[in-house]
């Protein structure tokens, strides 16, 4: 089985998040890390969505536009 690759990112959290943090973690039986990565797919995949709404947003709005430019 091919492993996927993985890229380190370091990121300076205040005192205050990091507690915040290592408490969810371990309320959840989790690493602090694991709920940074679920934080990051979770951002990535709300700006995927919200792109694709406003792409067909402005699809329709220009629908007329597209169909010309087609031709």
């Amino acid at each position: 089985m091919q492993q996927t690759p993985t890229h380190r990112l370091t990121i300076d959290l205040p005192d205050d998040e990091w507690e915040a943090l290592r408490d969810l973690a371990d309320a959840r039986g989790a690493e602090p890390g694991e709920l940074a990565r679920e934080s990051v797919r979770r951002l990535v995949d709300l700006e995927e969505s919200l792109t694709r709404a406003d792409a067909m947003r402005l699809a329709m709005r220009h629908a007329g536009l597209l169909r010309r430019l087609g031709q």
